[in-house]
C-alpha cells in the first residue's frame, strides 16, 4: 500500500502547485530560466505595464502580479519553495522568516524611553528630473509623447561578480580599523565604491560583466501630458532612474515647462487675449470671431459703446480644469481701439452731425 500513498501524496502536491498562479507563465519564461533571463523578462514587462505608462484599466493589477512573480523567482530560496509547493509554500516560508525577533531595546519603551534605535533606510540612486517643453496648445488639448530614455541598469550577471568582504557594511560603505595610540584602536566608516552589500564587494575584473556593475539600456516611455496641466506639474515614473548594486532605483520625473504663446496668456485656468477693433466698431457695436488654441471660433459681440481697455469675460472658454469633469476656466478678451490718424473735412462734418444728433 505504501506506493499508493506515495502516489496520492504526489498528486496532492502537484494539485497544490498548479492551483496557484504560474509565476513562470506570468513572466513568460521557462521553468529552467536563469536568473539573468528572469531579470530581463521582468524589466521588459514591468516597463510595458507600468501604471504611469500604460493607461489600461488592468495595468496596475498586471504590474503588481509581475512584481510578485519576480520577487519569488529572483530569490533562490523562494523559487525552490515555489517549485516544491507553489504559492502556499512561499507564504509559509515568508511567515517563518518574518517572525520578529525580540528587540533588546524594546524594554526601555515600556518605561517611556525611546531606546535610541536607528532605522536604516535602504539606499536609493538619485532621482532624475527632465524638463518637458510643451506649448500652450498641447496643454489645452493634452498629448501623449513617446520618449526614448537612456539609463544605467545592473549587469544581468551582477550576482556572479561579487566576492566576500567582511569589512563591507553596505553599498559604498566600509569599516576600517585605525590605531590612535598603542592599545587604542578606533573603528571608522569610510567610503568604498567596491562595496555592494553587507559582507559583499565587487570582483573586478569579471568576465560576466566586462563593462562593470552597470550597462547602458534604452527604454521607451509614454509621457501623458494631460489637458489642463500647468507649468511645474510633474509626471513621475517610480524606480525608473539609474540602477546601482545594493540600491533601489530612483524616480524619473518629467517636469512640465510651458512655453510662451504669441497670442494667449495663461494665469491658472484662465486665458487672456488682446483684441483690436476699429473706432467705428467701438462706437456702433460689432460682432467678431476669435480663433481659439484648437482652431474653434469664439464669438465676441457688443451692441453698444466700447471703452478703451474694456474686458469681456467669456465663461468656459479658458483652459481645461484638471480633474474638473470637462469644466474650463474663463477667457478674458481685452479690447483695444485703433484710432485713425487723421479725418478729412467731410468726415469731421459728418461726425459732428452724428454726435450732435
Amino acid at each position: 500500500m505504501l506506493p499508493v500513498y506515495a502516489f496520492l501524496f504526489l498528486v496532492v502536491v502537484v494539485a497544490v502547485v498548479s492551483a496557484g498562479k504560474d509565476y513562470y507563465k506570468i513572466l513568460s519564461v521557462s521553468r529552467s530560466a536563469s536568473t539573468a533571463e528572469i531579470k530581463k523578462a521582468y524589466r521588459k514587462l514591468s516597463l510595458k505595464y507600468h501604471p504611469d505608462k500604460n493607461p489600461a484599466p488592468d495595468a496596475s493589477e498586471k504590474f503588481a502580479e509581475i512584481s510578485v512573480a519576480y520577487d519569488v523567482l529572483s530569490d533562490a530560496d523562494k523559487r525552490e519553495a515555489y517549485n516544491r509547493g507553489g504559492e502556499e509554500a512561499v507564504k509559509m516560508q515568508e511567515q517563518r522568516e518574518n517572525t520578529p525577533a525580540q528587540d533588546p531595546f524594546s524594554i526601555f519603551e515600556h518605561f517611556g524611553f525611546g531606546g535610541h534605535r536607528r532605522q536604516r533606510e535602504e539606499a536609493r540612486t538619485p532621482n532624475v528630473e527632465i524638463p518637458v517643453r510643451v506649448s500652450l496648445r498641447q496643454l489645452y488639448l493634452g498629448e501623449v509623447l513617446d520618449v526614448n530614455y537612456l539609463r544605467q541598469v545592473l549587469c544581468t550577471e551582477a550576482n556572479t561578480c561579487q566576492k566576500n568582504n567582511k569589512d563591507c557594511q553596505g553599498p559604498g560603505i566600509k569599516i576600517r580599523m585605525q590605531q590612535l595610540a598603542p592599545g587604542f584602536v578606533q573603528q571608522i566608516q569610510v567610503s568604498d565604491p567596491s562595496c555592494v552589500a553587507p559582507g559583499k564587494a565587487w570582483k573586478s575584473p569579471c568576465k560576466a560583466c566586462p563593462n562593470g556593475m552597470t550597462e547602458e539600456e534604452e527604454i521607451q516611455l509614454t509621457v501623458d501630458i494631460q489637458a489642463g496641466m500647468r507649468h511645474g506639474d510633474t509626471i513621475k515614473f517610480d524606480q525608473v532612474a539609474d540602477e546601482a548594486v545594493g540600491h533601489i532605483p530612483g524616480d524619473l520625473i518629467f517636469v512640465v515647462h510651458q512655453q510662451p504663446h504669441p497670442v494667449f496668456r495663461r494665469e491658472g485656468d484662465d486665458l487672456f487675449v488682446e483684441y483690436t477693433i476699429s473706432l467705428l466698431e467701438s462706437l456702433v457695436g460689432f460682432s467678431k470671431a476669435l480663433e481659439h488654441l484648437d482652431g474653434h471660433l469664439v464669438k465676441i459681440e457688443k451692441k453698444d459703446v466700447t471703452y478703451c481697455s474694456e474686458t469681456i469675460a467669456i465663461p468656459n472658454e479658458g483652459m481645461p480644469i484638471k480633474g474638473g469633469r470637462g469644466s474650463r476656466g474663463m477667457l478674458y478678451v481685452t479690447l483695444s481701439i485703433e484710432f485713425p490718424r487723421t479725418f478729412s473735412d467731410k468726415q469731421k462734418t459728418l461726425i459732428k452731425q452724428a454726435m450732435a444728433a
